[in-house]
């Protein structure tokens, strides 16, 4: 009488299990059902984007109406962004709207410079990495409209790659990058004209119509444009001076004003 109590008690035991079982497997269904029935994709708003069209940028997210919004690739979404699109700096961020939308916001390059070698001329801006970006590619004739940055040789160019120098002119390509954000950061970089590499002890740039600039390489560009823009906005300069700002010095810079 007792075994068959025991056995009872086992087939209970089982009977329990099995329907627990039962009822985590028919929640799991239902929950992947919702998920592949509800929350699709049905709007897609890119906001940030300047150089390109709405349509444009939502086609490069390579997201297509109606996929399902919750098991999206965020990381998918911004590499395709990017590399469709060149002039794109970052995908500020990415986030998922219920029911049915995916909101993505966007920030661009900054204003470009051109390298000319070889018939074409490649553009490259800053951007938030530190490593450049080259955005564009045009003919040689076109690159009198951008700053031009010269004494440097380009190895492999490609729409979309960062910029890449000879090993020996390594110093040379990390200054220029330093300096390319550091205008950026300042917004001093639509007044650039040209930016010279040819000369290994130093940078020399051409800002503002008006004067030469005179740089070390691997200095701190960040404070050193921040004296310069201060000399021209605080009227220590004045408007119809044209020099040179020697600021090479680690202590002391100074202006040479052009006698016309």
């Amino acid at each position: 009488m007792a075994r068959h109590r025991k056995t009872n008690r086992r087939r209970r035991g089982r009977s329990g299990f099995l329907y627990k079982l039962l009822s985590v497997l028919v929640m799991c269904a239902c929950l992947i059902a919702a998920l592949t029935l509800f929350f699709r994709v049905d709007t897609i708003v890119v906001t940030g984007g300047v150089r390109y069209t709405e349509q444009e940028l939502r086609d490069a997210t390579g997201v297509k109406t109606g996929a399902n919004l919750l098991l999206l690739n965020k990381g998918r979404v911004a590499a395709n962004m990017t590399e469709t699109l060149p002039y794109l700096n970052e995908i500020g961020s990415i986030s998922k709207r219920l029911p049915d939308t995916l909101a993505i916001q966007v920030e661009e390059c900054g204003t470009p410079l051109a390298v000319v070698q070889d018939g074409t001329a490649w553009l490259i801006s800053p951007t938030n990495s530190g490593r450049g970006k080259i955005v564009e590619q045009i003919p040689s004739a076109a690159a009198s409209g951008y700053g031009i940055i010269d004494g440097c040789q380009l190895l492999a160019p490609s729409v979309g790659t960062s910029p890449a120098f000879a090993t020996e002119y390594a110093t040379q390509q990390s200054s220029l990058l330093q300096l390319l954000n550091a205008l950026e950061k300042a917004e001093m970089l639509d007044q650039v004209e040209a930016i010279h590499l040819g000369d290994l002890s130093e940078i020399t740039m051409e800002y503002g119509g008006r004067f030469t600039v005179r740089l070390s390489y691997n200095a701190d560009y960040g404070r050193k444009l921040t004296k310069l823009q201060w000399s021209l906005d605080e009227g220590v300069i004045q408007d119809n001076m044209k020099g040179t700002f020697d600021m090479r010095g680690d202590s002391r810079d100074f202006f040479q004003q052009t006698i016309e």
